[in-house]
């Protein structure tokens, strides 16, 4: 069974994270929040976004960085951001790596991005851009790496209600 592990590092808006939370319950991703959060984990927003897929995520809470770190030592990080050196499509992504994105408000530490340089992505935009989406860029980045690795354990057909595809 592959996993792919997303992480939030100090998320500031429930309905990003909430929206997250969904994409995580739906791809089988596990969740990973390191406080300090802009919201609490009951704020009605955040709920209300992630709606009744609550009981599909895994999710685990961290007090910082340095925690998330400890509690997942030997993982492989890659970590998402508007300042990086390379594509996020320019890595071939291993199982069990962990995603990692910062606050909407100012992304992740500089000097985290600045001694990973081998594995600081970003997501192409125009240049007057500031940058997508939090839910948005982990959405693009996870299916990205579930393309890579075939869609594991996802659904690939669909079905209609009151038609037969032809096979």
């Amino acid at each position: 069974m592959s996993e792919l592990n997303i992480v939030l590092v100090e998320p500031e808006i429930p309905q990003n994270t909430g929206n997250i939370a969904r994409t995580c319950a739906a791809t089988g991703a596990r969740l990973h929040i390191v406080k300090p959060m802009g919201f609490t984990p009951t704020d009605k927003h955040l709920k209300r976004a992630g709606l009744d897929y609550w009981h599909l995520l895994d999710i685990t809470y961290y007090e910082g960085l340095d925690d998330f770190f400890a509690k997942n030592e030997g993982g492989v990080f890659y970590y998402f951001s508007t300042k990086a050196p390379q594509k996020y499509t320019d890595i071939n992504y291993p199982d069990k790596c962990y995603i990692v994105f910062g606050k909407e408000t100012k992304g992740l530490p500089e000097k985290l991005l600045f001694d990973n340089p081998k594995t600081t992505v970003r997501i192409p935009m125009i240049s007057d851009a500031r940058s997508l989406n939090l839910s948005n860029s982990v959405a693009i980045a996870a299916y990205e790496i579930l393309r890579q690795w075939d869609f594991p354990e996802l659904l690939n057909h669909g079905q209609l209600r009151e038609y037969k595809w032809n096979d």
